[in-house]
């Protein structure tokens, strides 16, 4: 079965980054679509950013230019780089796989914007 579990999340200043990561096992991440939401207190689950099995990337306009998504084929993981942080990047971050068969969540990460 399926098992995706992130990690990196933590307080950080407005200003600063951190790298999140979304380990993989029982499937290849490479032979899907991978993507990074996130939920903030009282809010829905918003798509942040994705990456495709040939490595075609989408960000939500809220984090173009301060987000990347990549993947460690070697290693099964995806990460997310996180940069210019500020308050309102404040959330809980979810990995998320389709394997044509479900979709497939992590526990979450939690990632807090303060000063």
């Amino acid at each position: 079965q399926v098992r995706l579990v992130e990690s990196g999340g933590g307080l950080v200043q407005p200003g600063g980054s951190l790298r999140l990561s979304c380990a993989a096992s029982g499937t290849i991440l490479s032979f899907n679509t991978v993507g990074w939401y996130r939920q903030g207190a009282e809010k829905q689950r918003e798509s942040v950013a994705s990456i495709a099995p040939f490595g075609a990337t989408t960000y939500a306009d809220s984090v173009k230019g301060r987000f990347t998504i990549s993947r460690d084929n070697a290693k099964n993981t995806v990460y997310l780089q996180m940069n210019s942080l500020n308050s309102e990047d404040t959330a809980v971050y979810y990995c998320n796989l389709k394997d044509g068969r479900a979709d497939h969540w992590g526990q979450g990460t939690q990632v807090t914007v303060s000063s």
